[in-house]
C-alpha cells in the first residue's frame, strides 16, 4: 500500500522492509510531515524538539483513558460476543429428542415403531422436576370421576394426583395458563389445584383480549430444561382414547427457556385486567426464529431448530408467527409434504361471518403446481367433522394429476370404535397436527383453519435436517415422522377421500 500526501509538501515514499511492512509507520510518519510544515529536516528537528517534552503526559493520558474505560468496553463487547456464540450451540450435546404418541385403545397396526407414550412421557417430565412445571392449556379434565366413567380414565387420575403430590409434597412450583373457564369447560381440576395449594393457575379471556379466540397452546416444561410440544390435552381420553403426536426435548435449557418466554406471554394476560401491551418487554424477546434458527445438538449432530408462536399480537420481538413459519416449511419442501391434522379448512370457521383463507391451500397447490411437490393430506373423519370439510377437500384434491407431474392426495383417517368407546364423547379421532417434509418436521397445537392462527394462541416446533443427511437413510426425528405418517397412510384405517 502506497499513500502519499500531496498538500503543498514533499511526498513521503513507503520503503518495503518486509513482506509484512507496516502501513501504520507509513500513515503515522506522514503525518508528522504534515505537521512540521515543509517536510524539512530542520523543521522536523524544531518540532519533534517542542513535541517531545509534550507529547509524553499527553499520551500517558491518552494511555491510561484505554486502560481504564475501553478496554473494559471491549472485553465486554467479546464477552457478550462469546455469550452469544455459546448460546447457538444448544446445551453442549446433552439434547435428546423423541415423538410422543399416544394411540387410542383398539387401535392396532400390524408393523410399527413403538414411540414412548403420552401418559409415560407426562409421568417422567413430573416425576422429575426438581424446581418447576410449567403448564399451558385449553381445559383440564384429568379425573376419573370426569367425562364419562371409563376405566381407561385412570391414567389420566394417575398424571393429577402426580401433579398434585408434585406441589403439595416435594415443593415443585406448578404454574398453570389456561384458557378462562366456560360452562362446558369448568376447570375443576385445577380449581382443586389452587385449594389445596399446588399450584399456581391463571385463565386468559380471549373475549377481552382479542375479541374473540381460546389459549389452545399445549405445553409442558420443567425446570426450564426439559419441553413437551403436542395435540394432547389436559384430558384423560389424550391419553387412551384419542390419536395425539408431540415432540418431548430433553436435558435442553436453551430451548426449554425460549418456550418459558412463551409461557410468560400467557402468564402476563392471565392477571386480572391484563391487556396486550403496544411492546413487549425485551427480556421476553427471541433470537431463535425463522431467519436465525437455533443450533440444537443431539446425538454428536447439529439441528436448526426454533419455536413459533400466534396469534401475532402475543409475539415479542423476534418471534416467528405460526402461520409464517408453517408456510416456509411448505415453500422449502424439494420433494414431498405430508400432512396429518384433524381439521382442515381455507376459512374462518368460528367467525359470524363467512371469511375465506386461502393461506395454506395456496401455498400447497403452489408447490405442487409450480414445483412439483407430491402432497398428502390425511384429515381426521370422525362424530364432529363438519360437513363442508369434504367440499374444500375435494376441491384441492381435484387438481391431482391435472398436469403431468402434480401430485395432491387427500384421505381420511378413522379411529373405531365399539360399542362402549362410542359412549366416550370427544373421543376416537385422531387429533394429530403435524407436517413433515423431505427436510423439516413441524409439530404443532393447532388445527389448520384461519382461526387458529389470528387469534388463537398456539406454538409449533420445527425442526431441519442437517444438510448433509436429508439425502441418507440416517434416522432422525424427521424420518421418524414421516415413518408414522406412511404408517397411518396406509393403514387399515385411511380411506380414499371418495369413500
Amino acid at each position: 500500500m502506497k499513500l502519499k500526501f500531496n498538500i503543498g509538501v514533499k511526498t513521503v515514499p513507503e520503503t518495503p522492509t518486509s513482506p509484512h511492512h507496516d502501513e501504520e509507520n507509513d500513515i503515522w510518519g506522514q503525518a508528522y510531515a504534515l505537521a512540521e510544515g515543509d517536510g524539512s529536516p530542520g523543521s522536523w528537528r524544531r518540532q519533534n524538539k517542542w513535541c517531545r517534552p509534550s507529547c509524553i503526559p499527553i499520551s500517558i493520558i491518552c494511555i491510561l483513558i484505554f486502560l481504564v474505560v475501553l478496554l473494559p468496553l471491549l472485553d465486554h463487547a467479546a464477552e457478550k460476543a462469546l455469550q452469544e456464540l455459546n448460546a447457538s450451540n444448544c446445551a453442549c450435546n446433552t439434547c435428546n429428542l423423541s415423538l410422543i404418541e399416544s394411540i387410542p385403545e383398539g387401535l392396532i397396526y400390524n408393523e410399527t415403531a413403538v414411540f414412548p407414550s403420552t401418559f409415560d412421557t407426562w409421568m417422567d417430565l413430573i416425576g422429575s422436576a426438581q424446581k418447576s412445571i410449567e403448564i399451558a392449556s385449553l381445559y383440564w379434565t384429568l379425573r376419573q370421576s370426569e367425562v364419562y366413567p371409563d376405566p381407561t380414565s385412570m391414567k389420566g387420575e394417575k398424571v393429577f394426583q402426580a401433579l398434585l403430590k408434585a406441589g403439595t409434597g416435594r415443593g415443585v412450583t406448578v404454574r398453570i395458563a389456561q384458557n378462562a373457564p366456560s360452562q362446558a369447560y369448568p376447570n375443576v381440576d385445577t380449581e382443586f389445584l389452587v385449594k389445596r395449594k399446588a399450584a399456581q393457575v391463571r385463565s386468559l379471556n380471549f373475549a377481552k383480549l382479542l375479541g374473540g379466540g381460546v389459549l389452545h397452546t399445549k405445553m409442558w416444561i420443567i425446570d426450564r430444561k426439559h419441553l413437551y410440544i403436542g395435540s394432547a390435552n389436559m384430558d384423560w381420553r389424550s391419553l387412551t382414547q384419542v390419536k395425539e403426536m408431540g415432540i418431548a426435548v430433553y436435558n435442553c435449557s436453551c430451548l426449554a427457556e425460549d418456550a418459558g418466554k412463551i409461557f410468560e406471554v400467557y402468564w402476563s394476560l392471565g392477571e386480572e385486567n391484563s391487556k396486550i401491551p403496544p411492546f413487549w418487554p425485551s427480556a421476553l424477546a427471541t433470537k431463535y426464529n425463522l431467519n436465525t434458527p437455533l443450533n440444537l445438538i443431539s446425538d454428536n449432530e447439529t439441528f436448526q431448530t426454533y419455536l413459533s408462536s400466534s396469534p401475532l399480537p402475543f409475539n415479542p420481538v423476534g418471534r416467528t408467527n405460526d402461520i409464517d413459519a408453517l408456510v416456509n416449511v411448505i415453500k422449502h419442501a424439494e420433494k414431498f409434504i405430508y400432512i396429518a391434522v384433524m381439521d382442515y379448512f381455507p376459512m374462518m370457521i368460528y367467525t359470524p361471518k363467512r371469511i375465506f383463507w386461502p393461506v395454506i391451500d395456496d401455498a400447497l397447490k403452489t408447490a405442487a403446481i409450480e414445483h412439483n411437490i407430491k402432497v398428502k393430506l390425511l384429515i381426521s373423519k370422525w362424530n364432529h367433522s363438519r360437513p363442508s370439510e369434504d367440499n374444500f377437500l375435494k376441491s384441492i384434491a381435484s387438481i391431482d394429476k391435472l398436469y403431468p407431474r402434480v401430485s395432491i392426495e387427500v384421505r381420511r383417517f378413522v379411529v373405531p370404535a365399539n360399542k362402549q368407546q362410542q359412549q366416550i364423547p370427544y373421543a376416537r379421532v385422531n387429533h394429530n397436527k403435524y407436517m413433515v417434509t423431505d427436510n423439516t418436521a413441524f409439530i404443532g397445537t393447532s388445527n389448520w383453519s384461519g382461526d387458529y392462527f389470528t387469534d388463537t394462541a398456539g406454538v409449533s416446533f420445527v425442526l431441519h435436517d442437517p444438510v448433509f443427511e436429508r439425502n441418507a437413510s440416517h434416522t432422525t426425528i424427521r424420518s421418524e415422522l414421516q415413518a408414522v405418517f406412511e404408517r397411518d397412510w396406509n393403514s387399515d384405517y385411511a380411506y380414499p377421500l371418495s369413500t
